[in-house]
């Protein structure tokens, strides 16, 4: 019997698969499509990603296909420059296509063993109280002791399932595609620009190669969903812009609406979800992606250690508890953002307030915050500010924190040189080093980076240590 069974090659799956791969947990993913799509909806990794790339030592992979930004806000349209004093050692995001960022983490899935199926149509889904079984659309049957969900907005899983999907439905949709056109770029540019004094759910953006990345407003909301055609760009461009830029040869075409739904649970008992089949929200902000990747990086070593015996009571849960929270604030954010984007009159009065409230530092920062995930807190109870919140990236004298933490373990940075994890050694590392950046005596770290104790007693010590890592292990005891 498999591990687990990931459906969807997407970065969610790809990212849940080679977590639980470093826990040497043995999984499959089953990918519908027989060959990447190409198509570019994700653009980039906000800060929080950079960290858990960094964290996993994958940062350097990306940077060297990846500009560098650094934008505070990015919130309905209004742009500000990045904010000082914000919690991180990584103050910036890369501008990576989402083909990018799939291919560099399926190598990685590669390089750790992991088996990605390609033409693997799930269609069929029971589960009983030792495993999972599917049917895909070739006939063949599979079983695991775990399957996760990662199949996108239309999740057949989250179907098969029974897990139900409220929310709203669009009220507007966009057309967003790539595509050569024959406009001269400076015209374009004079164009984009003029009509983006209005109409902010509108771009040309080029991309190299004679190629640019067109969004524009639909006429209406489709019933189908279907991907729209050449001519309805061309339809659309005239209708905004008073011009189609002479577009042709598009590589892909595709819509998106301002929708808005949420898994009402992330498990249902061998069963779980995760990226867009658990949530699904407009793309204000370049949020989707990084949150999917995100929810994996929670999740990986979570059900790793459910699969390798050591989980223990309600550490699977927490999943759902932590991660639902989080998708419902994003949700709640891109709506919000939805409403500055309109062209209406209220809309822009209402950008121009936001825009001078994001002059002030501390809302700037705030905003920030929210957009690129760097101030969650999950909530383990009362303790002091960090507890909750991931620790972020600092100097040791030899190397940086993120460094000690490719392989996926619990660790223990301790500043005291008196306490020990020694009754965890499979699971938590100890890094003894007097680390002046650090705001506390110890701090222990989840795998995903959280605080999960703080302080310098050996007793609170052990007792968080068993509540996120089990019982000793065997081999201290």
């Amino acid at each position: 019997m498999i591990d687990v069974l990931v459906v969807g090659g997407g970065p969610t799956g790809l990212m849940l698969a080679c977590e639980l791969r470093l826990h040497g947990v043995e999984v499959v993913v089953l990918e519908r499509l027989t060959a990447p799509t190409g198509e570019s909806r994700g653009q980039g990794l906000h800060t929080r990603s950079v960290e858990v790339m960094d964290q996993r030592g994958l940062l350097e992979r990306f940077r060297a296909v990846s500009p560098e930004f650094r934008a505070g806000g990015l919130f309905g349209g209004v742009v500000k420059d990045w904010p000082e004093g914000m919690d991180t050692a990584h103050p910036y995001g890369l501008a990576t296509p989402q083909p990018v960022t799939e291919r560099l983490l399926a190598e990685r899935a590669a390089e750790l063993g992991v088996e990605l199926r390609r033409g693997c149509d799930v269609v069929e889904l029971a589960q009983d109280e030792e495993g999972v079984e599917v049917g895909t659309a070739d006939g063949s049957r599979l079983r695991a002791r775990w399957l996760v969900g990662c199949d996108g907005g239309r999740s057949t899983v989250r179907r098969l399932a029974g897990v139900a999907f409220p929310g709203e439905p669009a009220t507007v949709e966009t057309l967003l595609g790539q595509m050569s056109a024959t406009e001269d770029p400076d015209r374009i540019a004079e164009v984009v620009a003029e009509v983006r004094r209005t109409q902010l759910r509108f771009g040309v953006q080029p991309e190299g190669d004679g190629q640019y990345r067109v969004v524009v407003p639909a006429d209406g909301v489709s019933e189908d969903r279907a991907a729209p055609t050449l001519e309805e760009f061309r339809r659309q461009l005239c209708a905004v812009a008073g011009t189609d830029f002479g577009v042709h040869s598009p590589r892909w075409l595709s819509r998106f609406g301002d929708a808005t739904r949420q898994a009402e649970r992330y498990r249902v008992g061998r069963v779980l979800l995760a990226g867009d089949a658990a949530h699904i929200h407009p793309p204000t902000g370049g949020q989707g992606l990084n949150l999917g990747v995100q929810d994996a990086f929670n999740l990986g070593w979570k059900l790793a250690a459910e699969v390798n015996g050591w989980a223990p009571a309600g550490l699977l849960d927490s999943y759902h508890a932590e991660r639902h929270p989080v998708g419902a604030s994003v949700l709640a954010n891109t709506r919000a953002q939805i409403t500055l984007l309109d062209d209406g009159p209220g809309a822009a009065a209402l950008r121009e307030l936001f825009a001078r409230l994001m002059d002030f530092t501390e809302v700037n920062r705030h905003i920030t915050g929210v957009i690129t995930a760097v101030d969650i807190r999950y909530d383990f109870g009362e303790g002091p500010e960090l507890l909750g919140r991931r620790q972020r990236d600092v100097a040791l004298a030899d190397g940086r924190l993120y460094g000690r933490m490719h392989a996926g373990r619990g660790l223990l940075l301790d500043r005291t040189g008196g306490l020990s994890a020694g009754d965890w050694p499979d699971r938590v590392d100890l890094v003894r080093d007097e680390c002046p950046e650090l705001a506390a005596p110890a701090v222990l770290l989840r795998p995903d980076g959280h605080v999960a104790w703080l302080g310098d007693d050996q007793a609170g010590l052990a007792a968080a240590l068993t509540r996120w890592f089990g019982a000793p292990s065997p081999r201290a005891a």
